[in-house]
């Protein structure tokens, strides 16, 4: 076998852990032999859930080494490759759906029309996956573009993709807004949370949450603008804000702010713990303004760059055309 490849094996069954889960295999069984397991049916169901994921994950492994015993290169190969991206996206919420905002820079107009581009960029690849995406809240520019927008994207393994696609993203161009063609630099963020139905972790208490409800300028038409229906909802302890408009319902609008704000938590969580490892594993950088992660240059040549990769292309159009998977993969690659 070759070095390559050997080498990418040893690295795959060293990020496995496949003894780690032999352990975790043996500690459920031995929990769910007791009577005592089942009195909570969704805690059981969960725990039952995660050792079939957990015996699933060792049976390829032990299928895996099989092969390596063979020798057969060209089999190896193959299974290496299914093996390599099941653990680009095996995270805990990565084969669910996300959240996906778009914020326009500073920079007025041209920051906007750079967010309206995005979010086309966005829509053309959530059509190329399959999926499907429903818009939360949308705050339109006053002369162009977009200012805000957040969407549900709905889909098999939405945030695990998504998720490669937050921090800020940089364009350069010449200016369609002033008649001298100037070159302009404008910026735009982009956040992906994704969608959580349940977390432990993650208390909402009805005497923290405080609610307004104002009138809607969404879609829905005359009746959204007579109508209370837009949502704007305050976490007390955390002081996070959010605010969802789409809906010509309230009931719906309260939901998708609910569903916002535990996914907030949930990130702000998340970096907390993700703060605790950095010495292990390097300096962690929030997915805010300052942390750019991809230019987008259209003049005076073509070319995307991602900045933590390295991975570029001259094809502007088909990347604003939604053809980013190449960029995607790219990026979750450097997580095993």
């Amino acid at each position: 076998m070759n070095s390559d490849l050997e080498s990418r094996v040893a690295s795959l069954l060293e990020k496995m852990r496949i003894d780690e889960k032999r352990k975790r295999i043996v500690e459920l069984q031995e929990e769910s032999g007791m009577s005592e397991f089942w009195v909570d049916h969704e805690t059981a169901a969960k725990k039952m859930k995660e050792l079939a994921s957990l015996q699933k994950d060792v049976e390829d492994a032990e299928f895996f080494q099989l092969l390596l015993q063979e020798g057969n290169e060209t089999e190896v190969e193959r299974y290496l490759k299914k093996f390599e991206f099941a653990l680009y996206l095996s995270g805990p919420y990565d084969h669910g759906d996300a959240l996906l905002s778009l914020h326009a820079g500073q920079g007025g107009t041209e920051a906007m029309d750079w967010t309206a581009m995005l979010y086309r960029m966005y829509a053309r690849f959530i059509e190329r996956k399959g999926w499907s995406a429903e818009e939360i809240d949308k705050t339109i520019g006053e002369e162009a573009g977009i200012k805000s927008v957040t969407i549900e994207v709905s889909g098999k393994y939405a945030y695990g993709f998504l998720k490669a696609e937050a921090g800020v993203h940089r364009l350069v161009r010449q200016s369609p807004f002033n008649a001298d063609n100037l070159r302009q630099t404008s910026f735009a963020m982009v956040e992906v949370l994704p969608v959580i139905d349940h977390d432990d972790r993650i208390v909402i208490k009805d005497e923290e949450l405080e609610w307004e409800f104002y009138r809607s300028g969404g879609k829905g038409g005359q009746n959204v603008n007579k109508v209370s229906t837009a949502v704007r909802l305050r976490h007390i302890p955390s002081g996070i804000v959010v605010t969802s408009q789409a809906e010509r319902y309230q009931g719906a609008n309260r939901e998708y702010a609910l569903k916002l704000l535990r996914a907030k938590l949930w990130e702000r969580k998340e970096q907390e713990r993700l703060q605790q490892e950095k010495e292990l594993k390097g300096a962690y950088k929030t997915p805010g303004w300052g942390n750019q992660i991809r230019s987008y240059v259209l003049h005076p040549y073509h070319l995307v760059k991602d900045l933590r990769t390295d991975h570029e292309t001259g094809d502007t159009d088909r990347i604003l055309d939604g053809d980013i998977e190449d960029f995607i993969l790219a990026y979750l690659k450097t997580f095993i």
